[in-house]
């Protein structure tokens, strides 16, 4: 039992047979096929509003781009100093935005607070050309220690962004997994909350290799396509990216495999506290992160777990990511396993 990530799973049936189904015919390249010209109508009924979709092959990408577009190469992003653009892009933000400054803060469970926030930005000093002045808010959903923003959370930081005059940029490389927690209609947390661009992840949860810009704001999709071009994302075959990701949200694929790989986390969380571990924070979405003593440690990899220490929260912390194809049958019988 792999819980190391949900990037070790496959890609699941529906994509599977979008991709067979769209393998053996022709079709222009560069995004001008028919399922490529389909996209933006199918978000925009997702989320209720006209939007734009620029699709790109990774997370990173997606962020990436998305930013660049929101922030001057002089400015800031804010986000929480857990945020994956900050712990695990490398140099990508600056790099894409052309040297754009990460301003990094804190927050319970890797995330923002809307009174922390805008503490943090009101007391930036402004130094003039000798310093970086925000430019915008970069939140994650679900953040980075599987906690997931309310509605009400993110509409507190969408009104915080407006007072300061700030972009809101969300970071949804789990964004499913948030949605089937929260059972709310996907517009009330992202453009009715605030949010101008979203990365709509997929791979993690179903996907071969894609995920998405979604841009609430329609007037920014020639600027996020020049920057997608000129950092080679834009893909030839663009059909195949477009096809995976109409398969993703057909049938709420993406809920359908998001409530599962949560429902596995929740299952394994059940067993693990019978063990006598324990949760470092609720577990909201597929990520646990779990305190437990060595000897259980070393019983559960024993018994053939995979998963990773997680020092930033001690020692003895450990995450497990459960995937859209984990077996909770399985997972039950863990109980019996380990005694």
């Amino acid at each position: 039992m792999n819980f190391a990530s949900d990037n070790v799973s496959p890609f699941c049936p529906e994509i599977l047979e979008a991709l067979t189904k769209d393998a053996s015919v022709n079709a222009p390249a560069y995004g001008g096929d028919d399922l490529s010209q389909q996209l933006d109508a199918a978000f925009s009924e997702l989320f209720d509003k006209e939007v734009a979709v620029i699709p790109v092959a990774t997370g990173t990408a997606a962020n990436c781009i998305s930013l660049s577009a929101l922030v001057s190469p002089y400015g800031g992003v804010v986000c929480h100093h857990e945020a994956h653009i900050n712990e695990d892009e490398s140099t990508g933000v600056a790099f894409f935005t052309g040297g754009a400054k990460l301003l990094p803060m804190d927050g319970p469970a890797a995330k923002l607070e809307a009174d922390g926030l805008d503490g943090f930005v009101s007391g930036l000093v402004d130094r003039g050309v000798h310093s970086v002045s925000p430019e915008c808010v970069a939140i994650t959903q679900a953040t980075e220690l599987g906690a997931v923003y309310t509605v009400e959370e993110v509409k507190a930081i969408g009104e915080v962004c407006r007072k300061h005059d700030l972009r809101l940029f969300m970071d949804g490389a789990r964004f499913a997994n948030a949605m089937a927690h929260l059972k709310c209609h996907p517009a009330d947390v992202t453009w009715k909350a605030g949010v101008d661009a979203l990365s709509f992840g997929a791979t993690k949860n179903g996907a071969m290799a894609v995920d998405a810009i979604v841009l609430f704001d329609t007037s920014l999709k020639p600027r996020i396509e020049q920057a997608r071009k000129r950092s080679g994302h834009l893909h030839s075959k663009h059909r195949y990216l477009a096809t995976q990701l109409l398969a993703y949200i057909r049938d709420d694929v993406w809920l359908k495999n998001a409530a599962h790989a949560n429902a596995a986390a929740q299952a394994l969380a059940d067993v693990l506290i019978k063990q006598g571990a324990s949760l470092t924070h609720a577990a909201e979405g597929n990520e646990l992160f779990i305190k437990m003593s060595p000897d259980l440690a070393a019983k559960l990899r024993d018994a053939g777990l995979m998963f990773h220490g997680w020092p930033s929260l001690g020692a003895d912390v450990y995450r497990f990511v459960a995937a859209w194809n984990a077996d909770i049958v399985q997972i039950t019988k863990l109980n019996t396993t380990l005694g």
